[in-house]
């Protein structure tokens, strides 16, 4: 009974078929009443299981080549939020057409009518916005509702073929009072989980041919570099995406533009450990999903396949990517990857091919197991090679993950394991603890981001996390916890105790505070290493802030020695128009010497303001100062660099952008003055051709 009473709890929909397609105009017309309908929403935020403050009806139905989703909101007790520069009041369709129960599609749209899409990974531990797709919607808002229409063509999306229950997730989220509903009852401590989806029932797919793209991109780019004459440098490339079938694509790229619109920001770095970049191009962007390790709380993956690697600069000047190739492959059980690349030369940098290979396989429902291949080969004396098998387990509120790995770099071989554990008992407990464990042979300089070699480090923390279903306070954790960690090349281990104290507030406010100390052994020196830290966050309609500061003791590797350090950090951002955006990030690092006397203190500050002239075209305009403070006094404050920039884009059809940008970078020179380093003006034009 008890089994039958579980099953029968799962919530359906079934989408329904259509000859006549509806308009997608933000009107709900007469032909939707034909559908099937979800409603019965469940408040996840501010207050779980409780009744939204306002009703939610979602209707489905589809054709032989697009999925149909339209949501009718009442306003009634909270009018909508429209601010193109801002939060809006949006709603969200998620959909696993796998049945993976681990990875789905969502799509969003917003009351202002801002759209966004993307994918929820590892069961819903994080998302990834950087998935692209053509689809249309439209929105309206009547005096106390709005309408949203979606129309989601098959072929924009993979499915598996044949499979006539999807799963799926309905949101909508309420700006003036901060409420998160879902269709289906998603818990604070469990967050979206696809394995919580209900079910999509009817879906029948009839399209005939697949999704195919032609991605040509123009470029034209001034270059003006201190002491050199300007450049012009047009330049054309293509990129091809093809779908085999609704489960398999194809990406090719020749001659790709990888510049990058705006450059990588500014990072104090004191560590002996390279500062760790961000992808932001196309080619490897698209289906990085397949290639990723998953995240979890405690677990801190090996990456072997570091895509920065391909293409990555040397002394500022990128090495050009001559063309690649990815193939991957989706089904309920499997992810298949396999990506090659080929680099061309500069004067201190051979000419690379790249490959990868990435096999996934689920098992449990939603746990899964993994193969990784990694390669680099310039000739025979030059090559870099990486192998590693992973797996995560997953059941209710625990997920155990463990990697191993080995390189092959010039004939020097190594081997690197890692692992982390999250567990919730009673849903007031928690346990975490990770193990990291990386050969001093282990090399992947060439293809992945370890740079770590030697490391070893254990941890273990475990402590109280309360959730309040009333009251002022939502969430309040207090976690104890110990580290012990040999650092490269020594050899004896450190010690860190550690405490973090957490408090979330129905308020919108947030803060969380800690404590790390201990004995620390680092480049043949024993000093006593200790870490104070604390943050505050408060977001509402119009602005958001967040605060806080981190103090240490612990070895400087720019000075060599350990030295007392800090941050400070000053974030704001202030919606003063529904469609202007102000922002303000100021961040200052002082650092003491070995007398313990305050040495220097360098600064970044970064106003930024973005007009969306409407939901189609925006343009964003910043500056970047950096400055340093001798012994941390104002009137010995220098501005050292500064970078003005401006960028202009205008998403004229699907896809398809228009680009305008300038950067202008200054540096102080050995005379005290600042002067022009680079200036650096580009016009890109990129159209999708898609049939």
């Amino acid at each position: 009974m008890l089994l039958l009473l579980t099953a029968n709890s799962e919530k359906t929909v079934t989408v329904r078929y259509t000859e006549t397609a509806p308009k997608i105009d933000g009107y709900i017309e007469e032909i939707w009443n034909s559908a099937d309908s979800a409603s019965d929403f469940i408040q996840n935020m501010p207050y779980e299981k409780e009744k939204p403050t306002d009703a939610t009806l979602v209707y489905l139905l589809h054709d032989k080549n697009n999925l149909y989703v339209a949501f009718r909101c009442s306003t009634k007790n909270a009018p909508p939020v429209c601010q193109l520069s801002g939060i809006s009041d949006y709603a969200v369709i998620y959909i696993d057409p796998f049945g993976s129960k681990t990875n789905a599609y969502y799509f969003v749209v917003t009351t202002s009518g801002n759209y966004d899409d993307g994918m929820v990974l590892d069961d819903g531990a994080w998302t990834d916005d950087s998935w692209d797709a053509v689809w249309y919607k439209a929105v309206k808002i009547y005096p106390d509702h709005y309408e949203i229409e979606m129309k989601i063509p098959f072929k924009s999306i993979r499915y598996k073929k044949g499979l006539s229950e999807w799963g799926v997730n309905f949101k909508r989220y309420i700006t003036g009072k901060q409420e998160r509903d879902y269709w289906t009852e998603v818990l604070q401590k469990d967050g979206n989980k696809v394995s919580n989806f209900g079910k999509l029932l009817g879906v029948n797919p009839q399209t005939k041919g697949y999704y195919f793209e032609v991605y040509p991109e123009g470029f034209v780019r001034y270059d003006k570099y201190e002491g050199e004459a300007a450049r012009y440098k047009p330049r054309a490339s293509m990129n091809v995406k093809w779908d085999i079938t609704s489960q398999t694509t194809i990406n090719a790229t020749a001659l790709p533009d990888f510049a990058q619109i705006e450059s990588d920001p500014f990072s104090f770095n004191l560590s002996q450990y390279p500062t760790y970049l961000t992808e932001r191009r196309p080619f490897f962007v698209e289906g990085q999903d397949v290639f990723q390790f998953n995240n979890a709380m405690t677990f801190s993956p090996l990456e072997i396949f570091y895509t920065r690697a391909i293409g990555k600069s040397v002394e500022n000047e990128p090495v050009s990517i001559l063309g690649g190739l990815k193939l991957t492959h989706k089904s309920e059980n499997w992810n298949i990857g396999l990506l090659g690349a080929y680099t061309d030369t500069l004067a201190t940098e051979p000419k690379k091919a790249f490959s990868v290979l990435r096999i996934k396989k689920s098992v449990f429902e939603n746990s899964d197991l993994g193969i990784l291949f990694s390669g680099m080969r310039a000739n025979e004396h030059n090559y870099n090679y990486a192998l590693s098998f992973d797996g995560d387990y997953r059941s209710a509120n625990n997920q155990f993950s463990l990697q191993t790995a080995m390189s092959e770099r010039n004939k020097k071989y190594g081997g690197a394991l890692s692992s982390g554990y999250y567990g919730l008992i009673k849903d007031i407990w928690a346990i975490s603890s990770s193990v990291e464990i990386v050969n001093d042979s282990f090399d992947v300089s060439e293809i992945g981001y370890v740079p770590w070699k030697g490391l070893n480090r254990y941890f273990f923390s475990t402590g109280l996390i309360k959730r309040f279903p009333k009251g002022q306070v939502r969430v309040l954790s207090i976690t104890p916890g110990f580290s012990i960690i040999k650092e490269p090349f020594e050899s004896q281990f450190s010690q860190n105790g550690i405490l973090n104290v957490s408090c979330v507030f129905r308020t919108n406010w947030s803060f969380y505070s800690g404590i790390n100390y201990g004995k620390h052994y680092e480049m043949q020196q024993s000093y006593i290493y200790r870490d104070l830290y604390a943050n505050a966050s408060y977001n509402d309609v119009k602005y958001e802030c967040n605060l806080g500061f981190d103090y240490y003791y612990n070895f400087n590797y720019q000075q060599g020695y350990p030295a007392y350090a800090g941050d400070n950090w000053l974030s704001l951002d202030y919606i003063i128009h529904p469609k202007v955006h102000l922002e303000l990030t100021a961040e200052v690092w002082p650092e003491w010497d070995a007398m313990n006397l305050i040495r220097n203190a360098t600064s970044l500050i970064t106003p930024r303001i973005d007009y969306i002239i409407n939901k189609s075209i925006s343009l964003d305009i910043f500056s970047e100062f950096v400055t340093a403070s001798e012994q941390a006094k104002i009137n010995k404050t220098n501005l050292i660099e500064n970078r003005i920039g401006f960028l202009f884009s205008w998403n004229f059809s699907p896809k398809s952008w228009l680009y305008i940008a300038f950067n202008d970078y200054r540096e102080q020179n050995d005379q005290g003055r600042l002067v022009n380093i680079s200036r650096i003006g580009a016009i890109k034009a990129k159209y999708l051709i898609y049939f």
